[in-house]
């Protein structure tokens, strides 16, 4: 059992198998630099956040000029230009409808608002509507509520106690019968009565495997729930900000939620922001003389300035950048790397969208406690390489400054490490 000077409990991490944490002491593009003077190839984008790349100089200078004149101030009395110029870039850009802009502070909360005003924009006008839609495999947080509405297992089973239960839908692929399965679902809860909203990843389930599917299902659940009433909501926190090709997921689909969560890239993943946008008519369900309809919910540091002047520069770089172009071409070279793998026996359902790609390792046992997984995980860091496998899934999510030479490091290590691995379990 590993015995660790520190007293920081660190996320997802089991202290007794680890080694000591690496101290990081300066970033800049797609590295990661420790104490000890190595520079570590961040091939995940410090879980999923960071876009353009690390301490991307536009932005890091609206953190410091924001900082000049204002730090945190108590959102339910005041307002500060930020915050207002953020909302109403946002509004600029988002899915047709999306008027309202609720600010908080990352992923899960963010997703736990959109929640609650799914369920307060019904309680408000006296309809029984309570029931919540998953796709099974899905990840959205870990706060109580996004962890009842994500997928059960090791991650969540000491809580059950806490967490309520939602309908949940079969994953929708990769075939034609499976997406029908998923369809035929959900119409099926929605005739049954009571059914409240549907929340999904668009297109990618995250943590859930990086696991894809088709615009088109998207499109089809969409017109489902708009035909009975229910509150559509995307999760848009990993899938934002080009990760999937475009700035947004749903726009693929052509679709445009009720409600729309976004955090990670939304500062381009310098500082914690999230944001929960709302229709007109959620937002007027919650508007009343009677107080009893407020929208009850806030955290000490809603709508930071400084955070909200990081994701206006975010917004700035992709109106005066050619960051879509960037997205492409990182999208070109992965499937140039991806190529190799396609004959190679080790590897199964290699699959690409936007600037993800993933592939399975062909190991019993799969999932994301499977042990190939820590063992991965340990030859990459001695390769000086951030590659977390999900399990037997091995992914790559850089920020779109990464360099070809250094994704040929990236695909280099896989090759390398899967063969190291699967010798090693083979003894």
């Amino acid at each position: 059992m590993s015995v660790h000077s520190s007293p920081v409990w660190h996320p997802f991490t089991q202290h007794a198998l680890e080694p000591e944490m690496r101290k990081a002491v300066r970033t800049e593009g797609a590295t990661i630099f420790d104490a000890d003077g190595n520079a570590i190839l961040d091939g995940i984008s410090s879980w999923w956040v960071i876009t353009h790349g690390h301490r991307y100089p536009p932005i890091m200078e609206a953190i410091r000029k924001a900082s000049e004149s204002l730090d945190q101030v108590i959102f339910a009395e005041f307002t500060h230009e930020p915050a207002e110029a953020l909302a109403r870039a946002l509004v600029g850009v988002a899915p047709q409808g999306l008027t309202r802009v609720f600010y908080s502070d990352s992923g899960s909360t963010c997703v736990e608002v959109a929640l609650k005003m799914a369920l307060g924009h019904f309680h408000n006008q006296g309809i029984d509507r309570r029931r919540i839609a998953v796709l099974e495999d899905g990840y959205h947080g870990d706060t109580i509520g996004t962890m009842s509405a994500g997928e059960r297992g090791v991650f969540n089973a000491p809580y059950d106690p806490l967490l309520f239960s939602v309908e949940r839908l079969p994953f929708p692929g990769p075939s034609p019968e499976q997406e029908q399965e998923t369809l035929d679902s959900f119409e099926k809860l929605c005739r049954e009565g009571g059914m409240a909203a549907l929340l999904v990843e668009p297109l990618v389930l995250g943590a859930g495997g990086m696991r894809f599917y088709r615009a088109e299902v998207l499109r089809e659940l969409h017109r489902i729930a708009r035909a009975h009433g229910v509150l559509v909501i995307f999760d848009e926190v990993m899938t934002g900000w080009g990760r999937t090709g475009t700035r947004l997921a749903c726009e693929q689909a052509g679709v445009a939620p009720d409600i729309l969560c976004t955090s990670k890239g939304l500062t381009g993943g310098a500082i914690p922001l999230a944001v929960t946008m709302a229709t007109e008519e959620i937002f007027a369900s919650h508007l009343s003389t009677d107080r009893r309809k407020t929208f009850f919910h806030s955290s000490s540091f809603t709508a930071n300035p400084i955070a909200c002047a990081a994701g206006l520069a975010n917004m700035e770089v992709w109106r005066n950048e050619p960051v879509q172009q960037r997205i492409d071409a990182l999208g070109r070279a992965h499937d140039e790397r991806l190529e190799r793998f396609r004959a190679d026996e080790r590897f199964a359902n290699i699959r690409r969208i936007g600037t993800i790609a993933a592939m399975d390792l062909v190991f019993p046992g799969g999932g994301y406690l499977a042990e190939c997984g820590p063992k991965l995980r340990a030859f990459f860091r001695s390769r000086h390489l951030l590659v977390r496998p999900l399990g037997n899934v091995l992914y790559l999510m850089t920020p779109y400054c990464v360099t070809e030479a250094e994704l040929d490091r990236f695909y280099d290590g896989i090759e390398e490490g899967v063969t190291h691995v699967l010798k090693e379990f083979a003894r």
